[in-house]
């Protein structure tokens, strides 16, 4: 790993976190950063969209960390919905970052790859430029909306080019990501650092299983995560008809947690297959009935398709199935292996019928599911901890203001020959 993994202290320096997808703290690994930085010295803002039901306050700070919101409606209606949205979000980050004033560094989450625009006028002000590549966007656009490589695909691909070149350090949440900031982006390698999403542990802690959410089956399969057009869970509605109609199993209850804009075409997907008395589908959830979910369920489902995107992307559901000790069963992508290994089994690309058929061997072997679980908890305790990349996410921080003088400091010295003057 480039940089020095003991540095990054912050010395009063500050920091200015932007995130236009998700609000804050809802954004797990975002919140995790902040108070990593936090924690290291920093003063942290960030800028980011209200949530709907939570995290609606314009300004608020939540365990030292100064969040200021902006009100944000998703895109609909095609591009023009979505050329509302950005532009919105970008008018709202500017007139948020001039009110947070000068800062050492602004750290840039993407989606979108348009970020980099507020973060050009803050490094004409001193501050280094971070970004922090969540999505591989073009792949997202090749894989969500399948135009092929059109006039938007080029668009895309011009603006993380920008975003790239804008950047003096990225953060990369897999080495796969990383590979593509120095090939595609031109980046040093010393200038890349892998910051791995990880559960937040203290989130994820096994509580007793509570069999009345099996609904009065002998098992409980479970789904968490996004429902996009690129998230897969028709795939698994489908394999879960496979299950039922070739293999004649109706022993179990499956539970689909979480939300998109594919979720009424899943919930009406599963009443076409007749799934409706099997699958239930709770939209978001409190973290605590989350885990209540996940502690009761014999196997979780990670039915991410292979494209563009998924293959190379670090699935923040395969980990939190592992942090709570389940058995995965996966589409074969590369990096669902790098992630869970031997914790998950692994169907064919995009194979429904292997997927029920990998079910259902789990379901039979409940000694197989007790080491699957073991495995995904030590690796998600060890190698994949946010320990790790907490020192990744620091030496960034260190080699981003390696001689750079703090704002701080430079306020004093600017406020300094105002007064003798």
């Amino acid at each position: 790993m480039p940089g020095d993994t003991t540095g990054g202290a912050g010395c009063g320096r500050r920091a200015l976190i932007l995130v236009e997808n998700l609000s804050v703290p809802f954004d797990r690994r975002v919140w995790q950063e902040c108070t990593t930085l936090r924690d290291a010295g920093w003063t942290v803002h960030v800028i980011c969209p209200q949530g709907t039901k939570r995290d609606t306050e314009p300004e608020v700070e939540i365990d030292g960390v100064r969040i200021h919101r902006y009100p944000l409606r998703a895109a609909t209606g095609g591009p023009a919905g979505y050329l509302k949205e950005y532009g919105s979000a970008l008018w709202h980050t500017a007139r948020l970052a001039r009110k947070v004033g000068p800062v050492d560094v602004v750290h840039a989450c993407n989606p979108p790859d348009l970020l980099f625009l507020p973060a050009l006028w803050l490094k004409r002000r001193g501050a280094r430029f971070v970004f922090d590549q969540h999505d591989l966007v073009p792949e997202l656009y090749l894989s969500r909306f399948g135009r092929g490589e059109d006039l938007l695909y080029r668009a895309v691909c011009a603006l993380e080019r920008r975003t790239y070149r804008a950047a003096d350090i990225v953060l990369a949440t897999n080495e796969s990501y990383r590979d593509v900031a120095i090939r595609r982006g031109g980046r040093r390698p010393e200038d890349v650092f892998v910051v791995r999403s990880a559960p937040a542990v203290e989130r994820f802690q096994p509580v007793p299983p509570e069999p009345e959410l099996k609904r009065g089956k002998p098992h409980l399969l479970c789904y968490l995560g996004v429902m996009g057009p690129q998230d897969g869970v028709d795939y698994a509605l489908r394999a879960l008809a496979k299950l039922r109609d070739e293999h004649g199993r109706t022993d179990w209850h499956a539970v689909f947690v979480g939300s998109g804009d594919a979720f009424d075409a899943m919930v009406e997907l599963s009443r076409r297959l007749g799934l409706g008395e099997q699958v239930e589908f709770t939209g978001r959830i409190p973290d605590a009935d989350l885990v209540r979910y996940l502690s009761t369920a014999d196997v979780c489902l990670s039915p991410d398709p292979r494209n563009p995107l998924n293959d190379v992307s670090t699935m923040n559901k395969v980990l939190e199935y592992m942090a709570m000790g389940r058995p995965i069963v996966s589409f074969d992508l590369k990096e669902a292996r790098v992630s869970a290994g031997e914790a998950a089994v692994y169907a064919a690309d995009d194979d429904e019928t292997e997927f029920a058929a990998l079910v259902a061997q789990l379901l039979d072997d409940p000694d197989r599911r007790a080491r699957m679980g073991k495995i995904g908890q030590e690796r998600v305790s060890g190698p994949l901890s946010w320990r790790n990349s907490q020192a990744s996410l620091l030496a960034a921080y260190t080699a981003a203001c390696r001689d750079h003088t703090p704002v701080s400091a430079a306020e004093q010295v600017r406020t300094g020959k105002r007064q003798r003057s």
